[in-house]
């Protein structure tokens, strides 16, 4: 099989979109890439990101593919989880504390930065919507997150996501109270599990 195929055969299975990490990693040249956007079946929608031409670009996708060590969180992660209506006007992730977030800076995104010991806590892979898979923080290290002061997310926001969480099946009470010892939202956490449980 020729090389362009194998390109498009594993596009498809990626909804539409490839890294050219993946290429290589597959054994096939990278200059296979430029010929595919050179002759318009691909097109370079960031460095080493590279859809169907003519598709939707999933910008989430796009944008952990150029900086890998970004987590989606907050505002973010709560759109990925469903846990609220708002579209985020800006993307949300979390650095490692020592990351150089100055690139990034310059995309769509808020960035955030923790230590260490804190990065890793909660880690998940999500769907973004249109069906790539994506890092992010699952639902209990959002909700601890969000009620943090440095994040100052809007009240409302905040208040329907814990509604929209108790109303799941999904949901992990212990594991939820677990985050909110660990980043120190315990009392804020409870007034709210008191009310809406």
């Amino acid at each position: 099989m020729a090389s362009t195929e194998l390109i498009m055969e594993m596009i498809k299975k990626n909804n539409g979109v490839i890294t050219a990490a993946e290429v290589t990693k597959s054994g096939i040249s990278r200059g296979n890439l430029k010929y595919m956007v050179d002759t318009g079946l691909l097109e370079r929608t960031g460095r080493g990101v590279y859809q169907l031409a003519g598709s939707w670009e999933d910008e989430m996708y796009n944008l952990q593919a150029r900086y890998k060590r970004g987590i989606y969180s907050g505002a973010t992660a709560l759109y990925l989880f469903d846990l609220t209506d708002r579209t985020p006007a800006k993307f949300q992730m979390t650095f490692p504390h020592n990351y150089n977030i100055s690139t990034v800076k310059g995309e769509n995104v808020k960035c955030n930065r923790v230590i260490v010991e804190l990065y890793d806590l909660g880690v998940v892979e999500v769907k973004t919507p249109a069906g790539n898979v994506v890092r992010g923080y699952n639902m209990e290290r959002t909700l601890c997150d969000i009620l943090r002061k440095h994040n100052k997310t809007d009240i409302q926001i905040i208040t329907d996501a814990f509604k929209k969480y108790v109303r799941r099946k999904d949901k992990n009470i212990a594991l939820l109270c677990e985050y909110g010892k660990m980043l120190k939202v315990e009392a804020k956490l409870q007034s709210y599990l008191e009310v809406l449980l």
